[in-house]
């Protein structure tokens, strides 16, 4: 909120800064008009929107095999979701964080709460049995269609403040914004029989990850559009968009290779690493 406040009395300051009180309602010229009008009306428009960070949790972890779900597993002394939730809840730029996680374990994501040191979560909410059922449940919780959704793997602790800041600055641009670290393998496509088809050329490739970011007006349209279509499947929310909304533009901000998503044991090692690194740079 502090930036908001600035950029707010920034706003009125653009617009009253060089006025005397007496002559707010005089003014010279058509000119100065507008620009009292437009300075008055954008400090209250950005205010009222907010930038809101969903952070996924709703995943069983089947495929890593440790009989809890993965973002509860303890990685560099603290469970991984909590590793997530600090990223965001530390960005300046992020006015609050949404926790989507199964209803069998909100319980167990209050306990983690508990401590108060997260100051921006403001919602937990059940998820359902598909992913998208996570994004449609942010989708309810949040109703101005103005504001910047951020979708994001709860299991993907090492999103950095770059990648969430290039996030939202994107969204001040395009409507729907993706991330993705460019590809660094060739990768093959092949046909029904298993031969190769097709060899894209890796400089048009990315590995997809995220934050997902969303204008909510626009992700609402295309879940609605997909909601109605009897063939709908997706794990992507840019997916949805750009399958049902192709006429809007996905921007796609640049990832990073730690940006991973815990899905394997191995996984589990390397995201040890990773934290223990990145918490030895900061008290050097």
């Amino acid at each position: 909120m502090k930036m908001k406040n600035f950029v707010f009395y920034f706003a009125l300051h653009s617009a009253f800064g060089n006025l005397p009180s007496a002559n707010i309602l005089r003014l010279g010229n058509e000119n100065e008009k507008l620009r009292f009008l437009f300075c008055i009306a954008l400090g209250f428009w950005y205010i009222c929107t907010m930038n809101v960070a969903i952070l996924l949790a709703g995943g069983s972890g089947s495929r890593l095999g440790a009989g809890l779900p993965k973002q509860f597993l303890r990685v560099a002394g603290k469970t991984i979701l909590e590793h997530t939730i600090e990223a965001f809840d530390s960005h300046p730029l992020i006015d609050e964080v949404a926790i989507v996680s199964r209803a069998d374990y909100m319980s167990e994501v209050r306990r983690l709460l508990e401590s108060g040191a997260y100051t921006k979560v403001r919602r937990l909410l059940p998820g359902g049995r598909e992913r998208y059922d996570s994004s449609l449940a942010a989708l309810a919780a949040y109703t101005s269609d103005d504001d910047c959704l951020l979708f994001h793997d709860a299991v993907r602790p090492m999103v950095s403040h770059r990648i969430i800041s290039d996030c939202l600055d994107a969204l001040s641009r395009y409507d729907a914004v993706g991330v993705g670290a460019p590809t660094t393998d060739t990768i093959l496509q092949v046909d029904g029989e298993g031969c190769i088809s097709a060899i894209p050329p890796r400089a048009t490739l990315r590995n997809a990850q995220t934050p997902q970011g969303f204008r909510r007006r626009v992700i609402r349209r295309a879940y609605d559009l997909a909601l109605a279509d009897p063939a709908f499947t997706t794990t992507d929310d840019c997916g949805v968009v750009h399958r049902y909304l192709p006429e809007v533009p996905v921007y796609v901000v640049e990832g990073d290779p730690t940006n991973i998503k815990v899905t394997y044991p191995s996984d589990l090692q390397v995201l040890e690493a990773l934290l223990t690194a990145r918490r030895d740079g900061r008290n050097k």
